[in-house]
């Protein structure tokens, strides 16, 4: 896939409410589309959103991904309910402490994207001393 052209984030705003939104949804469809042991038709959906082949809407209107992602829902469900209280509380540590990282990840992403674009202007500071002017 990585010979394909990608769509970018703003290409997926037709159904995110802002562009972190828009963000966080193509690097999820990336996961799906990366992972091998996703697969099947849930993978097969990611990687055409991803490439353009299909637009977002058009994927969660199509019965078989939809289907897909409802038949991988479930599992996650069924595996949950499944867990005893040591591995639900070890999964929760796991989760806390991917998400820590995630977030820190997604700062540092936001801060490259959002920061300076080499051409910084600085303006004097205020009530420093020397070269300031007053009225």
């Amino acid at each position: 896939m990585s010979n394909e052209r990608q769509i970018q984030d703003e290409d997926l705003m037709d159904v995110a409410r802002d562009p972190e939104q828009a963000h966080r949804l193509r690097k999820a469809l990336k996961v799906l589309a990366d992972n091998p042991n996703v697969g099947g038709k849930l993978q097969e959906m990611a990687q055409e959103v991803l490439s353009g082949r299909i637009g977002m809407k058009d994927a969660i209107a199509t019965p078989g991904y939809m289907d897909a992602l409802g038949d991988r829902m479930s599992e996650i469900r069924r595996a949950a309910e499944n867990q005893t209280m040591a591995e639900r509380e070890e999964s929760r540590e796991k989760f806390a402490a991917w998400q820590k990282e995630q977030e820190a990840k997604e700062d540092e992403e936001r801060a490259e994207r959002d920061g300076p674009s080499g051409t910084l202007l600085t303006a004097p500071r205020r009530g420093g001393r020397g070269g300031g002017h007053r009225n």
